[in-house]
């Protein structure tokens, strides 16, 4: 995926408001990156640019050798609040992306067994939305947006809204799904934690008009294969990388 001199205003002549001010960035396939910034700096506007559902002022967002003109199936986007519907159980959420595209009924049958499966969710398929949790929804809504089979899955502070101890097991299992499923993923974040934990490379953007101003590889996320994301939290190295990401949010 490359973004490339991309700025974008928001507004008419007169009340124009300055968002992106020439975003380069490539992300290559596999990679795992999280995007940290102030508010305001237009981290979701980036986000929303790539999926598709705006177009930038100026620039261009590739995907393979497409520019982006609108939604694609290519790409996958998991929102802060889920966006599962109410009158599906959760089985029929997964399962309604391949049945719109003619898949036939057995094979997206097994495809949203094998995502509840992943998202330890097999025992709650049909419960209606409204009787989960807040974490079991996002896993839902993950388990949802993986069906599709996107090659890249765009996450705008999916764990923003949950509780810290939901939000600490939901990062181990996306960490889990990215190393299953060898995704690309771009994840907005306002946690500066979040983003070291989780990204194989963190970005970080200037207030706006939001610029990039950090792009750091960062080894965590292939580490906690192997070690626990509490030990990796308390290590020096991870307090390094914290202390300055943070401190290139200004």
């Amino acid at each position: 995926m490359r973004i490339a001199g991309v700025e974008h205003v928001f507004g008419s002549r007169g009340a124009e408001v300055p968002t992106l001010d020439r975003i380069d960035l490539t992300i290559e396939p596999g990679e795992l990156v999280t995007l940290a910034g102030p508010s305001g700096c237009g981290k979701t506007t980036l986000l929303r640019l790539v999926a598709g559902f705006m177009r930038p002022t100026s620039g261009t967002v590739t995907v393979g050798d497409r520019a982006v003109r609108g939604p694609g199936a290519e790409r996958g986007v998991v929102f802060q609040q889920p966006t599962l519907y109410p009158w599906l159980d959760v089985r029929g959420n997964v399962a309604l992306g391949p049945r719109l595209r003619g898949v036939a009924k057995a094979e997206r049958a097994a495809r949203a067994e094998e995502l509840l499966a992943m998202v330890g969710l097999t025992d709650f398929a049909d419960r209606r939305p409204y009787e989960l949790s807040g974490g079991m929804q996002q896993r839902a809504q993950i388990a949802r947006v993986l069906a599709n089979d996107p090659d890249i899955v765009l996450m705008d502070e999916p764990f923003g809204a949950l509780d810290a101890l939901t939000r600490e097991r939901l990062q181990t299992e996306l960490l889990t799904l990215w190393r299953t499923t060898g995704k690309t993923v771009l994840f907005i974040t306002h946690g500066v934690d979040e983003a070291v934990l989780l990204g194989s490379r963190v970005l970080v953007m200037s207030p706006r008009p939001g610029r990039i101003v950090l792009d750091e590889q960062a080894p965590f996320a292939a580490a906690s294969a192997d070690v626990d994301p509490v030990e990796l939290r308390a290590s020096a190295e991870f307090a390094a990388m914290t202390r300055k990401v943070r401190e290139a949010i200004v």
